[in-house]
């Protein structure tokens, strides 16, 4: 998935309406909408930096509609012109020998977040944090940003058409 700090209203009831059809019967996907899109304005605390990655594959997910997907990969060009994200897409390619099995969250050195299908971890350990900042490393080494990177977001959204 596109990380929640990067995605649009739409997207992301997109996102929740399938988890909450997953797990839960309690339906509190617009609440939860609401809280992502608030957490959303430490995006503009300039003196945070923020490094997302996401794979080529997610550019065309098919969440939502056509329209939600083009909005979703809109708000991707833009946030990664603003000075203090980056944005990387990791190409598709044949070859590769690693690659993560679930999504996760580095903050600083203190704690990752990883999202499983069957909930959500936090750690902290040094050894485990350690990996999954290998793992950031070796993928943004093989992604693209810049130009090149909106290249590809903007192939996927011209693919909607």
């Amino acid at each position: 998935f596109v990380p929640g700090l990067l995605q649009t209203h739409g997207y992301t009831e997109a996102v929740l309406r399938a988890v909450q059809r997953r797990r839960v019967s309690v339906d509190d996907v617009a609440d939860a909408v609401a809280v992502r899109m608030e957490r959303q304005r430490v995006l503009h605390d300039s003196p945070r930096r923020f490094a997302f990655l996401v794979e080529e594959s997610v550019l065309s997910n098919g969440l939502g509609d056509a329209d939600t997907q083009a909005e979703q990969l809109e708000r991707l060009v833009s946030v990664s012109a603003l000075p203090n994200i980056s944005v990387g897409v990791v190409p598709t390619r044949l070859g590769r020998t690693r690659m993560p099995a679930e999504g996760f969250w580095i903050f600083d050195t203190t704690q990752v977040n990883v999202e499983l299908v069957s909930g959500h971890l936090t750690l902290t350990r040094p050894g485990e944090i350690g990996a999954y900042a290998e793992t950031f490393t070796m993928l943004a080494d093989m992604a693209v940003y810049g130009p090149q990177a909106r290249a590809l977001i903007h192939r996927a959204r011209d693919s909607l058409v």
